[in-house]
Formats: C-alpha cells, structure tokens, sequence
C-alpha cells in the first residue's frame, strides 16, 4: 500500500482522492499550519507522496521523509521547494499548472482595467466625507484601452490568458519569454518583445505572469521600472518577490507609474518591518489614492478553482508516483 501524506489537512474526508488514487495507495492527513517540522516522525516516515499546499518544503526536512520519492505543489508557483535537495535525494517535484488560469488572468485584467478606468479612485473619492465633487478626476490613470500597449511579462498558461483577454478589450500586446520558441506570437496574433527593456519600454500595462526562479528574482527593478513610459500602471499576480516594491514605490511617488495593483508581496502574509509602500498604503497615505490597490493573494480563489486544485493535485500524483508518467514534473534545479 503506498502512502501518501497531505500534511496541512486541507479536506474533512477523501471522498475525490480514493476514486483517484484507487486500492493501491491511501491517504493521510495532517495537520500541520505553517511548518513541515509540526508533523510526527511517525507520519513523515510512512510518506511515499507528500501534497502540499501553503507548506514549504524545505531541504533540512527532507531526511524526515526516508520513503518520500514524489512532492506535489498544489498550486502552480514551486519556489517554495527546495528542488536541489529534492534531486539529490532522487525526489520528483510535481505542480499543478492548468488550474487557477482563468481566475488568475481574470483578476489581472480586473486590476488594470479598475486602474486605467478609474473605478478604485472615484470609488475611494465618492466615500469621504465630504464625498468629491460629483465629475470626473483629471488622472493620468486614466486612458482609452485602443490607445495603450499591454505587455505581459512571463507567456506561460496564465501569461497566454491574460494576453488574450487583454487583446478582447483592444490592447496593443505585446510580451517577453525567452523560454518559448519562434512563432508564438503569429499563433496568438500578438507582438513579441526582443528583451525586457524594449518591453518595458512599451508597457503602458505592465502585467507580469513569470515565475519566480534565481533569475527572475528582482528582475522588475529600478533600472526595468525607468524604462516604463510615463503613467504607466504595473500589474503583479505572480510572485511578490520579482518585482521591487521599494523601487515600485520610488516610481509612484514621481509619478512616473501612475498606479499599481499587487495580489503577491515579497513576504506573506506581511510580517513587521512592513515595507515602506505597505505601510503608506495602509495609512491611507493622500498621495496613494486611488493608486494601488492590494489583495491577498486570493487570484486563483473561486470554488471552481478550489475543486481543480484538489483533483488535479491527485491525478498528478497518481500518475507520477503510481503510474510513473512524467505529468507535471519539473525539472530538477540547477
């Protein structure tokens, strides 16, 4: 019988992962909240499979794990793996790619558009007291969508949705992944950036969609920043630590880049010392309204998605850990 371990204990039952997993394996639970180190010896010694959600997987608590030969990520962000030690080891790392696509693009849309029309702005006015004056504010958040170039940073699944909805709604896109061959950009009717800085040259929007690795860690900086057109709004539901927020901040205060929207910080949930834009942003600082606009991470959320990632996570390790299959793997890090 091969054991697998969802350590969080996400789910009450496993009513969708017996059908998937079958007679041959059986599912534990734990439930550990912010750390693998909460888990028993006992459980993480039985565990062929480990299924994680919110969890790092840390290198120092790989050797709990003497049995363990498949970890997936229930999600499609891996950072949090140590995939060095984990190929040591002889450990496969799996994620889910194909859920969340929708609701992630979407919300990335749903963040430029609430910027580039105002609606956070006039939203905030129209509710102090004395509300504003019943018109419209002069901003340069403000602009025709026909008349702005959108440019996605990272075309993966996600990158792809967002470009496209962006395109429906008359963008000029254009995007930059060096990671994908010739001709993408003729399939999807898009433009393609040779680099990042004539990419960011172009961003009216900036929506960046790449995952974070040792080399796209800090790559939205202060020198990618300056190249921005003035106005410019940026747009991060990746991973919070690719983009600079120190720099993001410099930027707004000029009124270089004319707003923002963050669903991911460099550390979550925030912890003491906040950077300096939190902190700003949330002291209703005049000088942010209506300007940035943050949510917690909650992209990926609606119930379709939850339920996604739930069976998803079990096909893969069905497929990877007792089918052997090669589903969602990836590859070892360097």
């Amino acid at each position: 019988m091969t054991i697998i371990l969802e350590p969080e204990g996400l789910y009450p039952d496993n009513h969708v992962e017996e059908p998937i997993f079958g007679a041959g394996a059986r599912i534990l639970r734990g439930s550990a909240r912010s750390h693998l180190s909460e888990l028993p010896d006992e459980l993480c010694a039985q565990a062929e499979g480990l299924m994680t959600l919110r969890l790092a997987v840390p290198g120092d608590q790989l050797a709990r794990f003497p049995k363990l030969r498949v970890v997936v990520r229930m999600g499609v962000g891996y950072d949090r793996v140590d995939r060095a030690e984990c190929a040591r080891r002889g450990i496969t790392v799996c994620n889910v790619p194909d859920y969340g696509t929708e609701e992630v693009a979407d919300h990335a849309i749903s963040l430029a558009l609430g910027l580039r029309r105002g609606l956070f702005l006039h939203h905030e006015t129209q509710r102090e007291t004395p509300p504003a004056d019943w018109g419209v504010i002069r901003t340069p958040l403000i602009r025709r969508m026909s008349v702005q170039r959108f440019a996605v940073l990272g075309l993966g699944r996600i990158g792809t949705a967002a470009a496209l909805r962006a395109k429906a709604f008359g963008f000029d896109v254009v995007f930059f992944d060096p990671h994908l061959p010739n001709g993408v950009e003729r399939a999807l009717g898009i433009r393609r950036a040779p680099n990042l800085e004539v990419l960011m040259a172009q961003a009216d929007v900036l929506s960046i969609h790449c995952p974070l690795t040792k080399e796209t860690h800090g790559l939205v900086n202060a020198h990618a920043l300056g190249h921005l057109p003035a106005g410019a709004v940026v747009v991060n539901t990746a991973r919070g630590p690719i983009l600079d927020l120190d720099a993001l901040e410099a930027g707004l205060r000029s009124g270089h880049i004319a707003g923002a929207g963050l669903d991911v910080l460099p550390v979550e949930p925030p912890v003491e010392p906040f950077p300096s834009l939190l902190r700003a942003y949330r002291a209703k600082e005049e000088w942010l309204k209506g300007r940035l606009v943050i949510t917690p991470h909650s992209a990926f959320h609606t119930p379709e998605a939850w339920d996604d990632i739930r069976s998803k996570s079990a096909e893969t390790m069905r497929d990877v850990l007792l089918k052997g299959l090669r589903t969602n793997v990836i590859p070892p890090e360097a």
